[in-house]
């Protein structure tokens, strides 16, 4: 795949639509990250093109199969997590390892819990909701490069050798990006973990606590239900690493359940069953031009924590509103709103590549040392502080996005769903808009990109104004109510 690159500063506005172009935004990649930013895109009117080189009706097996907090809370935002949870079985708590306990219970989220659904359920709510918005998807479609075409806008060639034009796209096409590929962006990093076999089974006899999982240091298993009577069983076996192409049998998974878990728990023949390596790598810049990466195509990790379905969900988040507010004209300066995401995603995507290699090292620590560390770690990590903080960083909840010098401390952290006069805000924030509260007294904004709410009777911070992204993260906050510093707040993130 070939391109011709975008400029890194590509200043001339992008106002509106453009009846020439194929479309305003196209996405390439209809995994979850590319289903997510498609469907925001086109709920907020943006005219919007997915290509996915699969096939129509070819299932996408994969090895994701939980939704964290934070992701449900950003489909709450969208009216479909209720639809989600219905998929699957929730954990409120569970045992990584022998010596570490995970209480969720008590997250402060309408989501106290870790949502074990496959992926494909995932996708398939996401793309209904897609579809019903408007998004235009293609599959059997394969983009094979890219080109700037001089007109502020982005071309990509198909490999039917048909032309796509939009002002905006984004790669959102996995760990073997031809959109990263094409832009000639490095991937750094390498492999943390290799020959992780993987497998879909029916059991005999189901794990107590619902899922089960364990290491010795020389073998890692982890067992746990999809809902439809499928269990997902992954493993790996510091004695037997051959080549991810060598072929994986029942009995070869079997041991090494036995060995890690104690019991195979009666695996039945497999539907699906794969060997693969994990690899660390993420790429230096999420942008280039007109083009954006998103999801695996911009970082991926070990499976550790599965918080790689979720970091690129929340990408799709990030992205969905600054791309509608650059093309709308909603901001007083488009490119450093789009030039935020950079800005405000790659040190996530840091963060869950560390976090996730942290436990992966842990659980497979087998020297003397090693362990010796692992149980120091584990003794720190017991106590309550550092257990919340890890919590938060795996479950999302506890993701914060850089505040303006002198800005409030809540400005760039996520606003739980609050309890106001007008319902509650992540319903609120349906609407695709800015959420402004403020105390009841203060005149209604009149703005087409903002839903105006008050404080609800009772104990709340009621003379305070809030201003909340499309993203549930605060853009703007102050405790001494003032119309001219409110008025400037909203004309900048939202446009005049």
């Amino acid at each position: 795949m070939t391109t011709s690159h975008p400029p890194a500063e590509d200043r001339d506005p992008a106002s509106g639509p453009e009846p020439d172009l194929d479309a305003e935004v196209i996405v390439v990649g209809a995994g979850p990250t590319g289903l997510m930013l498609a469907g925001d895109l086109a709920a907020a009117g943006v005219r919007t093109v997915l290509v996915e080189r699969r096939p129509p009706g070819l299932s996408n097996l994969t090895r994701a199969f939980g939704v964290h907090a934070r992701t449900l809370e950003l489909l709450d935002a969208r009216g479909v997590a209720e639809e989600l949870v219905a998929t699957g079985h929730t954990v409120t708590g569970f045992r990584p390892f022998r010596w570490l306990t995970v209480d969720l219970s008590r997250l402060r989220t309408r989501f106290p819990y870790l949502l074990i659904t496959p992926q494909y359920e995932v996708e398939r709510v996401l793309e209904q909701r897609a579809r019903e918005a408007g998004a235009d998807i293609r599959y059997g479609t394969e983009v094979t490069e890219l080109r700037h075409d001089g007109r502020g806008a982005v071309a990509a060639r198909t490999a039917d050798d048909a032309e796509l034009t939009a002002r905006y796209l984004v790669g959102a096409d996995g760990a073997r990006s031809t959109v990263r590929r094409a832009l000639g962006l490095p991937f750094p990093g390498g492999s943390v973990i290799r020959s992780m076999v993987l497998a879909d089974v029916r059991l005999d006899e189901a794990p107590e606590g619902m899922l089960a999982v364990n290491t010795d240091g020389d073998t890692i298993a982890l067992v746990l239900p999809f809902g439809d009577g499928w269990y997902r069983v992954m493993g790996w076996d510091r004695a037997h690493q051959p080549p991810d192409d060598e072929p994986v049998d029942l009995e070869e998974i079997r041991a090494l359940a036995r060995r890690a878990l104690g019991t195979d728990y009666g695996m039945g023949e497999p539907r699906w069953i794969s060997r693969f390596h994990c690899d660390e790598r993420q790429v230096p810049s999420y942008r280039r031009g007109r083009v954006f990466l998103a999801g695996d195509a911009a970082h991926v990790h070990s499976p550790a924590g599965g918080m790689g379905l979720n970091t690129g969900i929340q990408d799709a988040a990030n992205l969905s509103w600054k791309l509608t507010a650059a093309l709308r004209g909603r901001t007083d300066d488009p490119q450093v709103l789009l030039d935020s995401y950079q800005r405000e995603r790659y040190p996530v995507g840091r963060a869950v590549i560390r976090s996730s290699g942290a436990i992966i090292r842990m659980a497979m620590a087998h020297t003397p040392a090693q362990r010796a560390a692992r149980l120091a770690v584990a003794g720190v990590g017991a106590l309550p502080p550092v257990t919340r903080r890890a919590v938060a960083q795996v479950t999302g909840l506890g993701i914060a996005y850089p505040r303006r010098s002198g800005g409030h401390a809540l400005e760039g952290r996520r606003i739980p769903d609050l309890a106001l006069a007008e319902g509650r805000l992540y319903e609120l924030l349906r609407t695709g808009g800015f959420v402004l509260v403020t105390p009841p007294h203060m005149p209604p904004v009149d703005h087409p990109s903002v839903t105006h709410a008050h404080w609800r009777d009772g104990p709340s911070p009621r003379d305070m104004e809030l201003l909340i992204r499309p993203d549930g993260y605060a853009a703007w906050a102050s405790e001494h109510p003032d119309a001219t510093s409110l008025r400037d707040a909203v004309a900048w993130w939202c446009g005049q």
